[in-house]
């Protein structure tokens, strides 16, 4: 498992933590997280465009002139698509250009997204997002102090902590998401990743592939554990299940047939 140190808001060793190999140290696939990044900025897609028609545009319905005589075009509408101010032909809709995508697909992208950033050396994990305050100018010196290279930054962090939200919300270049809202787009637009030692442990289990279920044992009773004079059944022969069955047939009792009262097949 890749181990990476863990500092805080002052830029010092704290300590470490172990993240999981199949979400940080993952095979890179360039295809997925393109594939995700297109299917995200679709579904940021408002799809609003719209252009009039020959029957929405304002416009008398007259017939501009005769049809014969002038000698000029058989002209029967202003509103008509060759005129200028006229409809347009084929013009965009109102639509939806989000899609679905696979929901493995979408965990892939993330898992290569995180791994690249662990590879590159731009992934920072700090012990705790404890500010003091909601002002912006000592949560910028933190930002410097942990990595002041970097122009853009995203964070990620595993509750709510509304003096962190405040306090980044007006620095450019830097995004607070928190794990649920976590996108490979986010991930590869922002330089550096800074993440809280909760939300990395979080992501970590979240994303993580090896995900069994426990065991089921069976508790069996032993044979010395049986009251006496109680001993298991022995178990049916194939022998034994045919005399069965003969027998029963042979207790059952005739049917008898509505009119005479007497067994069918026999004759007086």
């Amino acid at each position: 498992m890749p181990v990476v140190d863990v500092k805080n808001l002052e830029g010092k060793k704290v300590g470490q933590v172990e993240l999981a190999d199949d979400v940080f140290a993952a095979k890179v696939n360039p295809h997925l997280l393109h594939e995700t990044v297109r299917w995200y900025l679709a579904g940021q897609r408002a799809g609003t465009h719209k252009t009039k028609d020959k029957s929405e545009v304002s416009g008398s319905g007259r017939k501009l002139w005769r049809q014969k005589g002038t000698g000029r075009a058989r002209i029967g509408s202003i509103r008509s698509p060759l005129w200028r101010k006229g409809g347009t032909v084929h013009g965009p809709k109102p639509r939806d250009y989000s899609y679905r995508l696979p929901h493995k697909m979408v965990v892939g992208a993330l898992r290569s997204a995180l791994s690249a950033k662990l590879a590159e050396q731009k992934l920072t994990v700090v012990d705790n997002w404890s500010l003091e305050s909601h002002k912006t100018k000592p949560f910028r010196q933190a930002l410097t102090k942990l990595d002041g290279s970097s122009r853009t930054i995203l964070l990620v962090e595993a509750g709510a902590n509304r003096n962190l939200e405040l306090a980044s919300r007006n620095l450019e270049g830097v995004k607070l998401v928190p794990t649920t809202q976590l996108e490979a787009y986010d991930l590869l637009r922002h330089e550096h990743l800074m993440l809280s030692k909760q939300a990395a442990q979080k992501l970590s289990s979240a994303l993580g592939a090896n995900k069994t279920a426990a065991p089921v044992t069976l508790q069996i009773e032993p044979a010395s554990a049986r009251p006496a004079g109680k001993e298991a059944a022995p178990a049916p022969t194939a022998k034994s299940e045919k005399v069965g069955k003969a027998a029963k047939r042979a207790k059952k009792p005739a049917a008898r047939t509505k009119k005479s009262g007497k067994p069918k097949g026999k004759k007086d």
